[in-house]
């Protein structure tokens, strides 16, 4: 069965996953990454390093983030947003921003990118002395979509 998610499960779907994509475009050129990120039910926040990405973003701060969880070919979940890049450059939104981060619930193995200082898991005495992009998105819009079959019908969402 194909159905459409509601409000509410677009909303966990976004708080549970850790992981998304990030598509960004400037002139003729789109451009997609998988990038980590924490949801506060407003905004997605994310950290990097200078890069194209970046770039991107302060020429065209227009954004699609998609998120998605996959059990099988015939069950998943998946959620599109549009939303608006913002660098964070104040201390207080930026820390905020890191914060939010930092609390995000991860696996034990996780990819260096997704270490925010030397000290991770745990953050530094001083946020603001993480180097690197901090920004958010503000999403204006939502929407997710689902499959469930009887393959693998033993999970459930």
């Amino acid at each position: 069965m194909l159905g459409i998610l509601n409000t509410p499960e677009v909303e966990a779907l976004l708080g549970k996953q850790t992981i998304g994509r990030l598509g960004c475009r400037y002139g003729d050129s789109m451009y997609v990454v998988p990038i980590s990120y924490a949801y506060d039910g407003e905004y997605i926040y994310c950290h990097t390093d200078e890069g194209l990405k970046i770039d991107m973003m302060r020429k065209n701060p227009q954004v699609c983030f998609e998120v998605d969880h996959l059990f099988n070919m015939a069950n998943w979940q998946s959620v599109i947003a549009w939303g608006k890049f913002e660098e964070l450059t104040d201390t207080v939104q930026r820390n905020k921003a890191l914060h939010q981060l930092h609390q995000r619930i991860l696996p034990m193995i996780a990819s260096e990118t997704v270490h925010l200082s030397p000290d991770w898991p745990f953050p530094p005495a001083e946020l603001s002395k993480i180097p690197g992009v901090t920004f958010r998105i503000r999403l204006s819009e939502k929407t997710g979509r689902f499959e469930k079959s009887h393959i693998g019908a033993f999970y459930t969402f």
